[in-house]
């Protein structure tokens, strides 16, 4: 994967979910499971998704004390996902855990899939934090905290908001992963998200990758608005 976009397939029906990517039978996508289809679907649409091509990141933000954690990340690993995740404020033990059952649930002579950290929600604001998880630092200075955390204990990147992009990489280097949500086009609405910014914004911040959901699961013509998006997060003109 190379700054890829994922395409958020947040489908609550397989019939659904497959007509959507009828439009799309032509590409190799970057595709997001995240909780709802793969309660819903399980271990086939995995297997689906992986034999026609696709790079899958398994988006199910892990949260749990560091042994459950870890023996489930070794079950990921067998699955040969490309990219999973779990949430920062779960702490530094539990991403070591982490990534070790990752490690050892990868078979020989496969990659292990990356694996970042959610920071915060982009559907977070201050005064979310302030009011209702009681944490009395800036938003930007708890998602920088979070990545150092991640980083330490050897993950490759994070989940942030495009907007957290240049702080956590002045902090962490330019090599530690961003994956951005809260991707709109201008027209757009922003839905329950907070913290959106465009795909060319995103690039401009330095994201290395960016989520994209609802702007195109529910275009009327999803090709046409994909070509749009990616033209726009690769910086290619307009013709």
């Amino acid at each position: 994967m190379q700054n890829p976009l994922f395409i958020a397939l947040d489908f609550n029906n397989r019939a659904t979910r497959r007509n959507f990517l009828a439009h799309f039978s032509d590409e190799k996508l970057d595709v997001k499971v995240g909780m709802e289809l793969f309660y819903r679907e399980g271990l086939n649409v995995i297997t689906e998704l992986k034999e026609a091509g696709h790079h899958l990141f398994l988006d199910l933000k892990l949260h749990d004390i560091p042994n459950t954690v870890g023996r489930t990340m070794k079950v990921l690993a067998e699955m040969e996902v490309d990219m999973v995740n779990v949430h920062a404020a779960g702490g530094q033990k539990m991403m070591e855990a982490a990534l070790e059952g990752l490690e050892s649930g990868t078979r020989p002579g496969k990659d292990r899939p990356k694996l970042i950290a959610v920071t915060q929600l982009t559907s977070t604001d201050e005064a979310m934090l302030r009011k209702q998880l009681l944490i009395d630092k800036p938003l930007d200075e708890v998602v920088v905290n979070y990545s150092l955390q991640a980083q330490t204990a050897g993950l490759d990147g994070v989940v942030c908001s495009a907007h957290e992009v240049p702080r956590i990489q002045k902090e962490c280097g330019g090599e530690f992963l961003t994956v951005t949500p809260g991707i709109r086009r201008l027209t757009d609405d922003a839905g329950d998200q907070a913290r959106i910014v465009s795909p060319a914004r995103a690039r401009e911040l330095g994201s290395w990758g960016i989520v994209v959901g609802r702007s195109l699961t529910t275009a009327a013509e999803p090709l046409d608005v994909y070509s749009e998006m990616m033209n726009d997060w690769k910086g290619v003109l307009s013709q």
